[in-house]
C-alpha cells in the first residue's frame, strides 16, 4: 500500500482488484485478472457518491505505474475506461497486449 496526498493505493491480489481510498472513504476499484504473463484489467467502478472527481483516473494511472515497476507483465485493457486511459496516455502503450 501507497499513501500520499490523502490518497491510499492497494493492489489485492487475493481479490484480483487495486482499490482507491480518500480520506478512509473507499472510491475507486479496478478489477483484474492476472495469467502470470498479461494482466487484463476488466472493470473500473467508482463508487456513485464519488464520481466526476477523477478517481479512477488516479486509480488506473497507479495499477498502471505498479504493473511497470514490477516489469514482467503485460496490460489488455478490456475496460472501456482503461482503453481510454491508454488512449489518453500514448507514452505508457509499450505496457499493452500486442494484438
Amino acid at each position: 500500500m501507497t499513501s500520499s496526498d490523502r490518497f491510499e493505493f492497494t493492489r489485492e491480489d487475493d481479490a484480483s482488484r487495486y482499490t482507491l481510498m480518500h480520506d478512509g472513504a473507499l472510491v475507486s476499484v479496478l478489477d483484474y485478472r492476472d495469467d502470470g504473463r498479461t494482466v487484463a484489467m476488466t472493470r473500473a467502478f467508482t463508487i456513485p457518491d464519488f464520481r466526476g472527481s477523477g478517481y479512477a483516473g488516479v486509480l488506473v494511472e497507479r495499477a498502471v505505474a505498479d504493473i511497470a515497476e514490477r516489469g514482467d507483465r503485460r496490460i489488455d485493457a478490456v475496460c472501456w475506461y482503461v482503453a481510454d486511459w491508454f488512449d489518453a496516455h500514448p507514452e505508457r502503450a509499450a505496457l499493452l497486449r500486442p494484438r
